[in-house]
């Protein structure tokens, strides 16, 4: 048997964090929870993820954390598959995660079962 992917989720909103990691649980992920920057950092520094899911806006001093994130993300596990959750895209956030690689860009609020199927087919390597 294979162990279950492990995910992190960073989201400075703890009600999201918290649902979607329940959620993701139920689905069969190991997940780990940071709601912030630094948290994140952390949790990366000790050990790999198969997948993260990050907020862009990390706070009101962090509007653009998530981005942070991602780019730490890269540098230290460049195979992680990545989605990022904002309520504030715009043509400049996409052409930043075209230039990190990430894999998706997705809206808030976000259905859980459309995020787990977003999951799912990024860890299987389906395209879009």
């Amino acid at each position: 048997m294979t162990s279950p992917h492990r995910l992190l989720l960073v989201d400075d909103e703890e009600a999201i964090l918290f649902a979607m990691g329940d959620f993701l649980m139920r689905c069969g992920y190991e997940v780990d929870r940071a709601s912030s920057r630094v948290e994140a950092e952390r949790l990366l520094a000790g050990g790999s993820y198969s997948l993260a899911i990050v907020d862009l806006r990390l706070s009101v001093a962090e509007p653009r954390g998530g981005l942070d994130v991602l780019r730490r993300l890269r540098e230290s596990s460049p195979r992680t598959r990545t989605i990022l959750l904002t309520a504030y895209g715009s043509p400049e956030v996409e052409a930043e995660l075209a230039a990190l690689g990430a894999d998706r860009l997705l809206s808030k609020p976000q259905r859980l079962a459309r995020l787990a199927e977003e999951v799912a087919a990024l860890l299987s390597g389906k395209p879009e």
